[in-house]
This record gives structure tokens, C-alpha cells and sequence, in this order.
């Protein structure tokens, strides 16, 4: 592609005005980090996308919402079912809705609670402070906890996918009688993905490097062209195609601004600071309750690291397996992710 051409595409994607035809024919044109695999993404979302209270019922039918406010944030919650109550937190770039796949199902057997965290979808996004310190897992877990509080719930299952993991293992950390047994999805700990980076992992996973940069670099560059960004993010990861929804997609957009956008950079430049820091003053804390680990095996994470091995250098109880799929489990393979979510709770 020309600087002409690249030039016009990067203006009319801004714009959030391609058509799917003119955007597959740009890309597949393209090469490098836009490659090919561009043509498995849904349309491009309009700038001011809003999806209707019927199409959030659709995908998640029957779940009551709620805002509960915690000490530090304003927090979008969903709750439905009876039973053992579960709670399950999202990652980035995503929302609550990566789990309609799998929620509906839980609820059947918990009372299934699901919540965006601080920062993403229509939770609130308050100032990151020094260090990003607003965005420390610590805080982010703190959240969690108080919400489940306020809904009744003392004690609780949780489970935890790619960021929402993280701030998992800090709450698993910081409130130990809060959970009774934990899953993580597609995740190794932090501490030892950045202790442990290779020339692959920072090629595979740049954004854990580029996000982290002091703004407004991150937040301008990216800003420039969100369409296109989130869109090639979550195509680089998913490794089913057709398994992220086009209604979902649009959810996931039309909740991707540029507000959240500098959320999420302090999310990442906490992960690269604060917690580090947080993580260094407790070393020898070990995750007390029964821990799940399940990651997929074309994904990043399961080929870089023996996942089940660095949960047990953090916990005292662990076990898990690979899926068949790509980083976003409960998209990607959701009946087998509500099968084994639903064996180790019960």
C-alpha cells in the first residue's frame, strides 16, 4: 500500500464510515500488523454506537442492572439467578458482555453476578491519580468486594478473564476470607509474564508495553483510529473465527471512547508499576482457596508459559487444562468453560 493509500484509509476508518467491502479490500492490500487476518472482523461500528436495553436482554436475558457505588467508583452491575453466588470479571478490551455466552447458563445453578470493572464499559472512570494508583488491582479488587457486599454476599465464587484475572488474584491476595474458590482464564501472574519476557511474548503482546507509556502517547496515537485498534486487537486474539457476536462487537465499541481508552492505559501502567510494587511487598502471600487455571492453547499465554506451574509458585491448591481455542474462553469455547466453571463450583 502507498503512503497515499495508507493515508486514505487511516482518515475514512476514523471516520468509522467504511463499508465491510471497502475495509476488506484496503486490507487485503495491507501488510504487516494488519494482515489478512483483518477479514474475519465485523463491519466497522459508527463513532456514537448505541446498543438498545433489547439488545443488551438478548445477551443477556433476564439479568437485573444495577450501579453500585463502591468507596472509590461507580460499578455497572448484572445480577441473576439463585444459588452460590458467582462472581465473574471481564477484560480488556471488553465489557460485561463477554460472558453472554456463559452467564445465562451459570445462572442456572449460582446467582451469578457480573460487573465491568473500574475504568471499562459503563462503570465509572475516575482520575488515575499518582502512579496510576486508582488503577491498582488493589483498588480494582476493592471494588469487587464492596460490590458483592452491598448485594448481601460475605463469601462468593469468583472468576477472572485476562484483566478481570488480575485483579482477581489481588482480591484472592488483599481479601482471602472473601472467596471460597477462584478460576482464572488465560492468564499467568503478572509479576512473572514481566520477569520473564522474551522477544516473542513483547512482539505478541506489545500493547502491554505500548499501553504502559506515560500519556499522552498511548492515548493519542491509539485515539486517532479506536475502530480500528479495538477491531484488530480482538482479531489478533481470537483464534475462532465468527465467535465474537457482531451485536456484542458493537457493545464492545460503542463503550471503547476515548475516556475509556486513558482508563485503560492507567490499568496497564499500574500492572507496570503500582502492583509490581504491590506484588514485591508480599512476596511469600500464597492464594489460600482452591484455584482454577484454564487457557487456551493457540493463545499466547499457554505457549509461553507452563500456566498450572506459576499459579503453584502463588497458590497452595491448584489444577486446570487447556482449551481448544484462542485467549477469549468464554467466547471462543463457552460449553466447555461453563462445564468445568460449573464442576469446580460445585
Amino acid at each position: 500500500m502507498s503512503g497515499n493509500e495508507q493515508a486514505e484509509f487511516l482518515s475514512d476508518a476514523s471516520d468509522a464510515r467504511l463499508t465491510r467491502r471497502r475495509l476488506m479490500s484496503l486490507a487485503a492490500t495491507t501488510t504487516g500488523a494488519i494482515g489478512s487476518t483483518l477479514l474475519d472482523l465485523p463491519a466497522l461500528a459508527e463513532e456514537k454506537t448505541t446498543v438498545s436495553t433489547d439488545q443488551i436482554e438478548t445477551l443477556l436475558p433476564g439479568f437485573r442492572r444495577s450501579r453500585i457505588r463502591t468507596s472509590g467508583a461507580e460499578i455497572n452491575t448484572f445480577v441473576k439467578g439463585e444459588g452460590a453466588p458467582l462472581l465473574l470479571l471481564h477484560g480488556h478490551p471488553q465489557t460485561v458482555v463477554c460472558w453472554h455466552k456463559v452467564a445465562p447458563k451459570l445462572a442456572e445453578r449460582f446467582t451469578v453476578v457480573l460487573t465491568d470493572l473500574r475504568g471499562y464499559g459503563d462503570s465509572s472512570k475516575p482520575d488515575g491519580g499518582k502512579d496510576s494508583v486508582n488503577y491498582s488491582k488493589r483498588e480494582m479488587a476493592r471494588d469487587q468486594v464492596e460490590v458483592m457486599h452491598s448485594l448481601g454476599f460475605d463469601h462468593f465464587y469468583a472468576t477472572g478473564h485476562d484483566r478481570g484475572g488480575r485483579v482477581l488474584h489481588r482480591l484472592l491476595l488483599d481479601h482471602p476470607a472473601a472467596v471460597t474458590r477462584a478460576a482464572l482464564l488465560d492468564i499467568a501472574p503478572t509479576a512473572t509474564m514481566y520477569a520473564k519476557v522474551t522477544k516473542d511474548f513483547a512482539m505478541r503482546y506489545m500493547w502491554w508495553f505500548f499501553l504502559s507509556q506515560p500519556a499522552p502517547l498511548p492515548e493519542t496515537l491509539i485515539g486517532n483510529n479506536l475502530d480500528f485498534y479495538l477491531q484488530a486487537h480482538i482479531n489478533k486474539q481470537n483464534k475462532t473465527p465468527g465467535a465474537i457476536d457482531p451485536v456484542a462487537f458493537e457493545e464492545y465499541r460503542r463503550c471503547y471512547t476515548r475516556e475509556t481508552l486513558h482508563a485503560v492505559c492507567e490499568d496497564y501502567r499500574a500492572s507496570a508499576g503500582i502492583d509490581l510494587m504491590h506484588d514485591a511487598a508480599d512476596p511469600a502471600k500464597r492464594i489460600g482457596c482452591p484455584l482454577l487455571v484454564l487457557w487456551g492453547e493457540k493463545g499466547v499465554v499457554g505457549s509461553t508459559y507452563d500456566v498450572r506451574e506459576t499459579w503453584r509458585e502463588k497458590a497452595t491448591d491448584v489444577r486446570g487444562e487447556s482449551l481448544p481455542c484462542g485467549h477469549y474462553l468464554p467466547e471462543e469455547a463457552p460449553a466447555l468453560v461453563v462445564d468445568k466453571l460449573s464442576d469446580f463450583f460445585t
